[in-house]
Parts: C-alpha cells; structure tokens; sequence
C-alpha cells in the first residue's frame, strides 16, 4: 500500500489559490484577490478524509494576494504575508490585527518552534537585543517553548521571538542580498535563499551569515530526459501548462528541513542534502529526472512536481493506463520518445538506419501529464509516483470531478510543519475550461505509520522501516519496540543473505536473537536438521517473503497504482543517454562481437574452466566468511548461557542427565523466544546451550579442526548424535573419545578403543589407551570397568592389572578382587600383593586369601610336575607366612595336608608358640639343624631365657625319648654331634646346670671344654664370684674396725701437746698410730712429718 492517498477535497475553487495552511481541524487559504477561506476537515466513518465543508470566507481580507500562511501555537494566530507585510491574526476573531512592522518589505518567512531548557534559554538572551518588553528568566531545569519568526526582506533578516507565548524582542540583520526563502534547520540555524543558487546560513547565536554553500552539479545523465522528451513531446498544451503556472507567481528557490539539523536546497533536478554546518551531509544527493516544478516536505517524504515528459513510465506498467491506489482506474497519457537518428545525416559508411535501429536500447515511456513524485528522505528511493489526474477516493456522491485530464499542478502544504496531509491543487490547463471549471484541491493523506512499516517490511525494504520507525516518537506508536526488534531481524537476515555477515551477526547479537534461527541460516554441515532453506529464512524471522527480488536494501518501491518503481529516479537520465548513444553502442557491440569470433574454441573452454574454479574457490571463502562470524556470535552466547545455568546450578557435567536435542522438534525450537539468558527459564537455556555448542563443534571441524580436541576435552552441552559421525569420517578418533567420555558415553568410547585395538599391533598402542580411559572412571563404574577390562586381561594379564592399580582413582579392594579370582588366581595374588606392599593393606581378609592362594598353587604345581613353579610359589608362601603379622594362622595351618609342607607348618607352629613341635620338624622331619638353630635365635631375640628355646632344641637332640612315643623312639638316635655343636655356640644363651645334666655320662669334658670354660667365665658365675669376694673384705674390714674401736686415749688439764708443747684443753685432737700420741688437729702434720723423719734416722 502507497504511503499517500489522495482526495479531492474541494472543488469548483474560483479564484487563484496562493497558499495554504492547516492546524487542528482547520484549513486556510490565501486567494491571490486576498480572499481567507477556512474550511473545516472532515473524516468518514472509516476514517478517510472527506469533502472540507466552507466555515468562513473573508473577502478581501487583505488588499493584496496572500502569498504565504502560518501559524503561531504560541499565540494562537495566524501568520500571513501580503502586500510585503507580515500580519499575526489572533484567532478565532482575527482581530485585532498586529503588522510586523520592523519586517517592511518582506517576501517569505519562517516559523520555528522549539522545547529548550535553562541552559539553552540562558544562552539565547545572551544574544537577544531587547527593545521590548522582556520575560522573567524561567527557574532552572523548567522547559521553556521558545518559538522564532524568521522574515526575510529585501536585503535584511528580520527575527522575532517567544518564549512561553511572551515576546522576547526582535532583531535583524541587513544582507547583500534579498533572501527569497527561509528555512530552519535547526533552531539557532537559518538557511537563506537569494536564488536557486545561491545560500548561505545564518547563526542566531552571534547573527553571522556563512559563505554561500557549495552546490554540487547535477549529472547529465538525469538532464536527458527533459532535453530529449521534455519539450518536443509535452505539445502545446504543456507549455500553455507551464505559462499558467508562471503568471504571477513568485519563485522561490526550494528549501526545506528534513530532519533536525538536515536540510536539501533543489537546484535544476539535483536535491542536495546539507548539515547545520553548512557541508554535504549525504554524498550525491537526490537526482530527479527532471527539474521539480514545487517541492515540499512532509515527514519522512519528499514530494515534487515534476513536469510533463520526464518521469519515465516504470517497468510492467501499461503504456495508456494505470490503476490507482483504491482500484480506480484512470487515464493516464504516455508516450515513447525517440531520439533523433544522427546516423541519417552525419555518417555515410555506417550500417543501414534498419540496422542502428535494431542495435538501439528500448527507448523508456514518459508520463505526458504532471506526476507527483514522492522519494522517502531516509532511503533517497522513490515510494509512490502519481500521475495526473489522480486516483479517486470518494466514497460520496457529491462532489464530482471534472473529466479533464490536462492541468498543472501545485504543492500548496508549507514545509515548515512537516505533517501530513499534503495539499495539492490542480489547474486545468485550458483557460475556458479552468475558468468554467476551477480548480481542485487535493488532500493527501498519508497512510498510518504502522501500515507504512508493514508495507516496506513486506516489500523487503528493511532498511527503509528501520529509518523509519527511528524517526518516529514512541507515543506515535505503541509497539515501536516490537517492531524494531522484528525489523531489525530480518534485515540482519537479507544482510546475511547479501554475505554481509559481519554486520548481519551483530545485529543478532545486538538483540540476542534465539540461536536455533541463527545457526538454521547455515547448511546442514553445521546446521543440521536446523538447516533452513534460503527461501524460508524470512519466514523464519517473522515475515513474509518478498514478492519481489528485495534484498532489503531500500531499493524497492510500488508507486500509486501497484507497478514497481525501482531506480525510476536515478536510472532514467543513464537510459536516455544510452539512448542517445545508441550508434556508438552498436559499434563497440559489433567489434566486440568479431573480436569474439577470431577467439579459440579451446582458449575459450580454458577461460570458462579458470572463472569456474575462481568462482568455486570465492564461494569456499564466503562460506568459511560466514562460519567466521557464525564463531563471533557463538562465542558470544556461550558464556553468557553458561553463567545463566549456572545460576540454577546447571553444569555441562550433568549434561548425559539432561534430555538429548535431538528429542526436541525444529519447530519448538525456532519457536523460543529471543532474549537474554536471564530471562529465559532453565528449559530453555538448555536448549540454547545445546543448539550454540553443538554448532560450535561444527564449525570448528570446518575451519578450525585443531580445536575440536580442546573443546572435546572441556566441559560442552554439544549434542554427541549430530557430531560423532562427522568426527568419524575425518579420523578424529582421539577427539570422538573425549567426546564420549565428557558425556559420560563410555561403553560407546570403549568400543571405538577396541575397535582402534584391533587394528594395532604394538600392544603399548593396542592396550595402553584402553587401561587408561578404565583407570579414570573410577568406583562409579566399576561394572563397566569389569566388563571392559576382561579382554585386555586375557590378552596382556600384566598389563591389564594396572586398570586396577593406578593411583588415578580408587576401586573397592573386595569386589577387585573377587573379580580377578576367577580370571586368574596368580592374577588376583599379584593385586592382593600390591595392595599390601604399596597400600599397606593389613585386613585379615586379604592376608589370609593371599596365603590360601600361595597355598593352593602349590598344590597346584605339585599335582601338574611343575617342581619350580611349584617351588617358586612354595618360597612365596613361606616368606609370606614369616613377614606377615595379618593373617589367621591356625586358618592356615587347618589347611595344610598332614604329611607335606612341614617347612611351612614348623614356621605356623611356631606362630602358634609351639616351638618343640616346630623343633622337632625342624630336627626328624626335615633334618635341617641349621634351620632349627637359626629359629631358635629367632624366638630367643623376643624371649631371651636360658632355660627356653635353645634348652628345648638340645633336650630334642639328646633326649628324643621324652618328645616321642616309645615306637618311634626306636627310630631315632641321640643325636650328640648337633648337640656338642650347639653347645659350643650357643653356650651363652644355654643354662649351664641344666646343659650339664643333659648331657650323657660318657661324655669327656674336653669335648664341653670350651662350654665349661664359658660358663665359668658366664655372666652369672662371675657375678657369684664377685660377690663373694666383696663379702669376705667386707668382713676384714669389719674385724678391723672392732679391734681400733677398742683402743682409747686420756686427755687431761694437763696433757701436752708433743708439737707445740702446749696445753691440749679443750682443743680438737689427733691420735697418731700406733703409740697414741695425742697432738693438737692443727698440729698433726708436723707431728707426723717429724715423726716419720726421725723414723729415718
């Protein structure tokens, strides 16, 4: 559906409408006699505009044409120029009156009306001059309605300015030139227009006008059109068109605001786009097929007049007649223009006129009656085009249209308040009929914003909508947001498709689209069964398949009566031209074509094969492109899901409990919802997570294979039935087992182990990567790691026990080992020896298996001739039976038989603490004296008793009879030579009485001499001895000290010391032996000195 439709709205209007003006309800128009008529805008009971219904006319409210009409909200009035003079009309009595004087001799105006706030405001009166009365500067923060008149004059600028609807003051500047017309870009920017050519800007900030602005110049392409069919075929009925539309009127260079801060000045058929600044806003601008006659605004359009013979009819439409936008049809004429032949005057030697003619591109058909051409300002793409007379909308009887088809036209809808409708006013060219007649007024109603949107969305022009809808506020419509999510995805999807993938996948980041429609853009190698055809990928997002061959790049369009406009406006100067150059075309096609036919058949098959292969090679690029950017998108959802599961404590170790993807259908899975991860439920998020690893595994298989295994190693939710073929066919077999194993699929990773077994030969390759994957499990699987182990223990037993004996998980002891009994019981001896020697193991259980199975090897052996594996495992046996404080002996000794194995049994009993029996063994049975000695030297280290171990082994060997019956006493003898011997080295540790009294009377004692001598020199004997000694000395000295005891000394007053000759007294004394001399203490070693030398004498 067209974004305009249009309504005759008025008719039979008489005198000569000079502007226009709509606010509220209301439309005003200025006749060029000064006559104001008001009309009130009335709507059907759908909607659409009907017949304005006559409220008021105002016969010569001024003395002159009105040439200009506006409106001040601010003020409520009316803005009307006349006679040079710019007069405000307060509304709804229009008096009294209030003329601008200070704009004598004005020619055009403008009205700018803005929301600014403190800072702005404070800005403005900086630079404002106030001759008038001024406002009370609004408090801080509070928004402020500053509107601004602009009027240009002859040779000055005159603004006039409100604030909240109080004027503020008035200023003006004097120029160089008259400024024909005024626009506001911006609300401190105005460009003025002296001529079609010349524009300069005004800042209001510091009133300083720029340098005139640097129109580019418009390609003659464009130009050729109006040139070659716009005066020989527009005929006489035209051009009186054309002179109608002169008489008195005023041009005025065409300026207008587009958006803020962008306006277009229109010079001959070029629009072009300007900034604020005054520099090209948008490179090349706007070329029309044809200088516009009138141009206006209405947001986001841009609508012209083009004349008679310019806009070439568009493709498929018919050449005498089109259908309008309601299903009228309507006449509408057009003819084909030919160029002329220069070849009939200008060139002899050229083929024949036939032959030119032939070589000539198809020459376009012309509207021959005014168009109306409206090009979306965001898109620069034309939109609509409406041929006159146009397309009927009135679903009342009266009025009716006059049947004329030949009329100017005029756009009488001010640029300055950019709203629809738009106002046009048609004009029978004739002066009999257009005075009988009079003229139409036209209101074009532009379709709602949402059906506009809908309209380009169906017709692919996402980009359009887009632009679009940011143009528009969100209280225009209410589900802005909504849609824009849902253009932008399918303009992501037509940009995919254009292999612009970089951009396509941000915006599917940007909205966080569901990742199950992302990847079903891809093919089936990364896609899967998510793969959609491309045909079905709009429909995908959310939309409709183009009927076209839109690729949403804005370059579609429909005009009024439903025929493609594409390229209307920038290709049909570039066809005239070609038409005009058609001679040379034929030319260069002739030579191009000989030059073809002197070229080899096989120089020609290398060419083709070179461009295919070429071809091929840039198509593998794209695709490995678009993988690329597929991983940018990927490697963005995939931290962001993780950490949303996590938040449920969802782990991609817990994802063989999850359900497969594969049990999920396409179609739910295109159907969740867009979004971020924290506003998805855990379901969901599953899925996701699933549907991005899975293609992530994909694509590195594609173009990054070296990563594959480190992305199998980690912890991933890819879905192992969509990859693990694919893993297969490029070998990837290390990978595949990662694969399996992180997703705890290990009987499907040891089938592929033994698989890869069977075709090895060394067995650390054959066996190797089996122990180890069964050495990671751990307890969890220990059926699993019975099942599978069984092969490689009949195949390697070496090798296959160290499943069981690696550090890198702990099994159950028990249930190893009862596992490995019946495999082999050498086997299961080993395990059990390693936990014992390695894991300090000290069960009971397991000592006592160990022996059983020492035990019944030996038996084993014995029964089969194996002497030395029987006596390897005899020696083991025994050893263990020594070293081992663990196992139940009497367990074992149960087991023994009672007439072999008597090595094994003397060492129970002597665990038992039976040491004469296992003596005796030792001794009759096994004859193994040094055995026995060495196990009495044993038991004497932990009971060191003379009268113990060493005592009973000489009893056994000299006295049998006591340690047997009297039947097999007659089978042994006194065994004296072992006996002496042990005697001789084990003295010490044997009691030396009772040694004697066993020994046979016939016995010499030279043969015990070193016995007798040892055990005289014995600890014990010499301790006697000692002893004794000590005793007798004690008694000597004893018998001494009686007989001193009984000598005594007399000491009187009288007594002399024989030293110092002095009395003695009570002083201490010393007695000298052996006389008893008495002597002072002090005095006793002089004494004895002098006594001892008079002994020498």
């Amino acid at each position: 559906m067209p974004p305009f439709s249009p309504q005759a709205i008025i008719l039979g209007v008489k005198e000569r409408v000079e502007s226009i003006a709509s606010y509220a309800d209301r439309l005003y128009i200025g006749t060029s006699v000064g006559t104001l008529s008001i009309y009130a805008l009335q709507k059907d009971e759908d909607g659409n505009p009907a017949p304005a219904e006559l409220v008021e006319s105002k016969k010569s409210f001024t003395r002159r044409a009105i040439e200009q009409l506006g409106f001040i909200k601010d003020v409520s009035s009316l803005v009307v120029l006349s006679d040079s003079t710019v007069t405000l009309y307060p509304l709804p009595n229009y008096a009294p009156a209030t003329p601008l004087t200070q704009a004598k001799g004005a020619m055009s105006f403008a009205i700018d009306t803005s929301v600014q706030y403190a800072t702005e405001v404070q800005e403005s009166n900086k630079s404002t001059t106030t001759d008038t009365t001024t406002a009370t500067k609004p408090p801080p923060s509070v928004p402020t309605v500053v509107t601004r008149l602009a009027v240009g004059c002859r040779k000055r600028i005159v603004i006039y300015e409100w604030k909240d609807g109080e004027l503020q003051g008035v200023r003006d500047l004097v120029l160089p030139h008259s400024p024909r017309a005024v626009t506001f870009p911006t609300p401190s920017t105005l460009v003025l227009s002296y001529t079609m050519s010349d524009h300069v800007l005004l800042s209001l900030d510091n009133m300083t006008v720029s340098e005139p602005l640097g129109l580019p110049t418009p390609s003659t392409g464009a130009m050729s059109v109006t040139s070659v069919a716009g005066i020989g075929a527009m005929g006489k009925g035209a051009f009186t068109g054309l002179m109608a539309l002169g008489m008195g009127a005023k041009v005025k260079p065409p300026t207008f605001k587009v958006s803020e801060g962008e306006f277009v000045v229109t010079k001959d058929n070029l629009s072009s786009f300007f900034n604020a600044q005054g520099q090209i806003s948008r490179t090349g601008g706007f070329e029309w097929t044809g200088p516009p006659d009138e141009t206006s605004f209405v947001k986001p359009y841009i609508c012209s007049i083009l004349p008679p013979g310019t806009v070439p009819v568009p493709s498929g439409n018919s050449q005498n007649s089109s259908t309008g936008s309601q299903g009228t049809s309507t006449t509408a004429i057009a003819t084909s223009s030919s160029p002329p032949n220069p070849a009939s005057t200008a060139i002899s030697a050229s083929p024949s006129i036939p032959q030119l003619q032939q070589q000539q591109p198809p020459q376009p058909t012309l509207y021959q009656v005014p168009v109306l051409q409206i090009v979306s300002s965001l898109s620069l793409n034309t939109v609509q085009l409406l041929p006159f007379p146009f397309p009927l909308n009135i679903s009342h009887a009266e009025p009716t249209l006059p049947p004329t088809s030949m009329a100017t036209l005029r756009l009488l809808s001010p640029s300055m308040f950019s709203k629809s409708p738009l106002f046009v006013i048609s004009t029978p060219t004739d002066r009999a009929t257009a005075t009988a007649e009079g003229s139409t007024i036209w209101s074009f109603t532009m379709q709602s914003w949402g059906k506009q949107i809908d309209e380009l969305v169906e017709r692919g022009e996402y980009a359009d909508a887009l632009t679009l809808l940011d143009t528009l506020d969100a209280s225009l419509l209410k589900d802005k947001d909504a849609r824009m999510a849902k253009i932008r995805g399918l303009y992501a999807v037509s940009l995919f498709e254009q292999g612009k993938y970089v951009e396509a996948i941000k915006i599917f980041i940007d909205l966080e689209v569901n990742p199950a429609k992302v990847v079903a853009l891809y093919d089936e190698s990364v896609a899967g069964r998510l793969a959609t055809p491309k045909e079905k990928w709009i429909e995908l997002f959310g939309g409709t398949r183009p009927l076209g061959t839109g690729n949403g790049s804005g370059d579609q369009g429909k005009s009024s009566d439903g025929t493609s406009v594409t390229a209307v406006p920038k290709m049909a100067g570039k066809m005239m031209k070609a038409a005009l150059d058609g001679l040379g075309v034929g030319a260069i096609t002739g030579a191009v074509v000989g030059s073809k036919d002197d070229v080899s058949t096989e120089s020609a098959n290398a060419e083709a094969a070179a461009k295919e292969k070429e071809k091929a090679k840039e198509k593998e690029r794209d695709y490995h492109r678009s993988i690329e950017n597929l991983l940018v998108y990927l490697g963005d959802r995939r931290p962001k899901l993780s950490g949303a599961l996590a938040t449920f404590n969802i782990t991609p170790s817990k994802s063989d409990t999850s359900p497969p993807l594969s049990e999920t259908p396409t179609s739910e899975l295109f159907a969740m919802p867009n979004g971020s991860p924290s506003s998805l439920i855990p379901e969901q998020l599953l899925r996701y997570a699933q549907v991005v690893d899975t293609a992530l595994f994909k694509s590195y298989l594609i173009i990054r294979p070296g990563l594959v295994g480190s992305l199998c190693r980690l912890d991933n939710w890819c879905e192992v039935s969509e990859v693990e073929e694919v893993l297969r066919a490029k070998k990837k077999f290390t990978e595949l087992i990662d694969l399996y194993k992180g997703k705890k699929m290990h009987d499907k990773a040891l089938l592929l182990l033994k698989e890869l077994a069977d075709e090895e030969d060394d067995p650390m390759d054959k066996y190797d990567p089996t122990i180890r994957y069964l050495q990671k499990l751990g307890p969890t699987y220990l059926d699993l790691i019975f099942s599978w182990s069984k092969w490689v223990l009949m195949a390697d037993p070496v090798r296959g026990l160290g499943i069981f004996t690696s550090d890198e998980a702990e099994l159950p002891r028990v249930e190893v080992a009862n596992f490995l009994s019946p495999i082999s019981a050498s086997l299961c001896a080993k395990y059990i020896e390693f936990l014992i020697e390695e894991r300090q193991e000290t069960s009971t259980a397991f000592h006592n298996r160990l022996a059983e199975i020492y035990l019944e090897e030996t038996k084993d052996a014995k029964r089969k001739g194996d002497q030395a594996g029987g006596r390897k495992v005899y020696e083991q046996l025994l050893s263990f039976a020594v070293d081992s404080e663990h196992y139940e002996v009497d367990r074992l000794f149960s087991r023994l038989p009672s007439d072999d194995f008597f090595e094994i049994r003397a060492i129970l009993l002597g665990r038992l603490g039976k040491h004469e029996a296992a003596l005796e063994i030792y001794v009759h049975r096994l004859q193994d004296y040094a055995a026995a000695e060495g196990y009495c030297k044993k038991v004497y280290q932990t009971d060191p008793n003379p009268k113990g171990v060493f005592l009973t082994l000489l009893r056994i060997y000299l006295r049998p009879s006591s340690l047997s019956s009297p039947t097999q006493n007659k089978q042994r003898q006194l065994l004296l030579a072992p006996a002496l011997d042990l005697i001789s080295r084990q003295s010490p540790r044997l009691d030396s009485t009772e040694t004697l009294q066993l020994l046979p009377p016939l016995v010499n004692a030279k043969d015990v001499k070193a016995f007798l001598q040892d055990s005289l020199r014995g600890p014990k004997v010499d301790t006697h001895v000692t002893r004794e000694i000590w005793k007798a000395r004690g008694d000597q000295v004893d018998r001494r000290l009686m007989l001193l005891q009984t000598r005594r000394v007399k000491v009187t007053d009288s007594r002399i010391c024989p030293q110092c000759h002095k009395r003695i007294g009570n002083s201490v004394i010393a007695v000298h032996a052996p006389r008893g001399e008495v002597t002072h203490y002090q005095c006793r070693e002089a004494f004895s000195k002098k006594k001892l030398s008079d002994r020498h004498r």
